[in-house]
């Protein structure tokens, strides 16, 4: 057991406008008042778990060692398992569809899983709509407070056999990198799967001019270091925060400029092979 309170990082899809964020909060205030929680979103689209994943893989490497309390579950109130695992960074707890399995395998995947069946950790509850309140929070201030062991939730769980999350990769064919949009940010910047490397391996890096092809449009984008390194309202590539390829429009939105959405495929290739 903990010998100090640990913080607990939140994520979900709950949104501000419903009490569900606060109840969350006052759950494990009430629980263990001296536990720091920390919000990493709760803007996450409802059910989207591909998406919530990568929020957490984005943010895990900056969060304390602590726990995670990871909240997208569609499935809540069916056969899926909720889970609380231990890995050298602390725990995580959340359900057991892939949401937690990217930012798990970034700091070095789980020693071990624990079902969350233990009665004794729960809110009683006449529905089974809310488990973030009336399982997920408890545990979470459980372990963070050091008042449980992971063992003292419910039977451990092989992490093998966990859901993963398969998240595509960026592919190389005949000179150009094959990826797909996988989030839009709040201004409007749309990452990809690639990588400034993957841009390399066909030739193309900083101030190159690069045929953009997403389904059948195709832009010709410059990859620069700097929003300001092109005129207002004007389209570019850039790498992102997270060192990954994103589309962007200086001061606007590339997701209305360019017509995106999450999941679409995108093509890059040199400017001059596509005219040639």
């Amino acid at each position: 057991m903990a010998s100090s309170p640990t913080p607990i990082s939140f994520l979900s899809d709950f949104g501000l406008n419903d009490e569900f964020v606060g109840v969350v909060h006052g759950v494990i205030a009430r629980l263990a008042p001296e536990v720091r929680v920390i919000d990493i979103t709760h803007g996450i689209e409802q059910g989207a778990v591909r998406s919530g994943a990568l929020s957490l893989l984005r943010a895990v490497q900056y969060l304390p060692d602590g726990v995670v309390l990871a909240v997208v579950d569609p499935g809540v109130g069916t056969a899926r398992r909720a889970i609380a695992l231990e890995t050298v960074r602390g725990y995580f707890v959340g359900p057991d569809n892939g949401l937690l399995s990217p930012a798990v395998a970034m700091v070095g995947g789980a020693t071990r899983c624990h079902a969350l069946e233990n009665s004794e950790f729960m809110i009683p509850s006449a529905g089974a709509t809310f488990d973030g309140r009336d399982r997920f929070a408890p545990a979470a201030a459980m372990l963070a407070s050091g008042q449980a062991a992971l063992e003292d939730l419910g039977p451990e769980v092989d992490p093998a056999a966990l859901t993963p999350m398969l998240l595509p990769l960026p592919e190389i064919e005949a000179g150009a990198v094959v990826g797909a949009t996988w989030w839009i940010d709040h201004f409007g910047n749309v990452q990809t799967n690639v990588g400034p490397d993957d841009l390399a391996s066909i030739g193309l890096g900083l101030g190159d001019q690069i045929a953009v092809t997403i389904g059948s449009t195709a832009h010709e984008l410059r990859l620069v270091a700097a929003y300001g390194d092109v005129p207002t309202g004007n389209p570019m590539l850039i790498v992102d925060s997270q060192g990954l390829v994103a589309l962007s429009v200086r001061d606007g939105r590339a997701d209305q400029a360019l017509q995106l959405a999450i999941g679409r495929p995108v093509t890059f290739q040199s400017a001059q092979a596509e005219s040639s």
